[in-house]
Parts: C-alpha cells; structure tokens; sequence
C-alpha cells in the first residue's frame, strides 16, 4: 500500500493526540459517544481484493458540514490467529484515542482483512482535519504495526454512510494503488 501522506512531527502527534484523550474524556462523561449496530457485522469488500468484516461503530452527537471519508489501513505487529479476537475486544479501550480529535463524526472498525490489514472507514467534518488526524495517528499506529504497512486516504465530499450503501459514489475518484481504499458493491 502506498501512503497519501505522512506522519505528523512525533512532539506535534503526541500533543495533539493529548488534547484529544482530555476532550474524550468529557465527551465520554457527558455521554456523547454512542455504539450503533447498525453496520456491525456488514462485510465490507474493497478494489484489491480483499473483504473485512465491521465489528464496531463509534460515533458522537455531531453532523458533518465539509463531511469526507477517511479510510485508513494497517497491520499489526505480533497479532495471528486466536490474537485477532482478543485485539478487538480491547480496542474499545482506543476510543479516547480519536473521538475527541476536531471534525470527528463516525469510525466503522474492520476487522484484518484477507490479507491481515485493519481498516477504519471514519465520517469526518472537513478534509484538513482528516488530514490532521491521520497524520498524528500514524504515531500511535506505528508503535503496533508492521513498518510500511500504515495507510490512509482522505476523501473529501462524501458522506461514510453513503458510501458504504452505495460505493459506486467512489467512482471517477482516481484509483492508484489498486485503489486498497476504494470499497466494491457486493455480489
């Protein structure tokens, strides 16, 4: 998989992803993050080839105004077999870890695909705070992950849930890198 963009600068990540576990905090207080069902267990297909069952949803009380799709990939470290159920059960505890960060709406979490990489397909609220967040994500990515295996494309004018209903909104959007981001209509 090829990268869209890079790491933010490790002090700028880390601050950043600090500000957000305190916002998370109050909005997991004030009990504004929410776990739909509505998706979990949909299996979702991508352009390489690969499919990915969803296994959570995230969301908070907001509405996208500049709404894009943020796809993002990665493989961990360390993880096989039986490992794979025990890394979902606990990612619930990730959830400070991005809720809070600016332009947050929605994170679908896909299980290791076929080829054993993660995706999160997030709703987020203006393309540069996509941006932003994944950029200070692939610190904390790559404390777990396989180097080289971080991945994330940012697409701006669509909504997630949109996307997800019907992917042929993802048509004519360029398709490099056997298009790993681009999600397929089932069969």
């Amino acid at each position: 998989m090829k990268v869209e963009s890079g790491p933010a600068p490790r002090v700028q990540a880390w601050l950043a992803v600090a500000r957000c576990v305190g916002r998370s905090c109050v909005m997991l207080a004030r009990r504004q993050v929410h776990l739909p069902k509505d998706n979990v267990g949909r299996v979702l297909r991508f352009a390489d080839g690969s499919t990915s069952r969803v296994y959570r949803e995230t969301a908070v009380e907001r509405q996208a105004v500049e709404p894009c799709v943020l796809v993002v990939a990665f493989t961990l470290r360390w993880v096989r077999g039986r490992a794979h159920r025990l890394f979902e059960a606990e990612s619930i505890l990730n959830t400070p870890l991005f809720v809070g960060f600016p332009g947050y709406v929605s994170k679908l979490w896909c299980a290791h695909d076929t080829f054993g990489a993660y995706r999160g397909l997030y709703e987020w609220d203006g393309a540069e705070r996509a941006h932003r967040y994944a950029a200070a994500l692939w610190r904390v990515l790559e404390l777990v992950s396989v180097p080289g295996s971080i991945s994330y494309k940012v697409l701006p004018g669509l909504r997630r849930d949109e996307v997800v209903a019907n992917p042929a909104r993802m048509q004519g959007l360029p398709q490099s890198d056997h298009a790993w981001w681009r999600l397929l209509t089932q069969p």
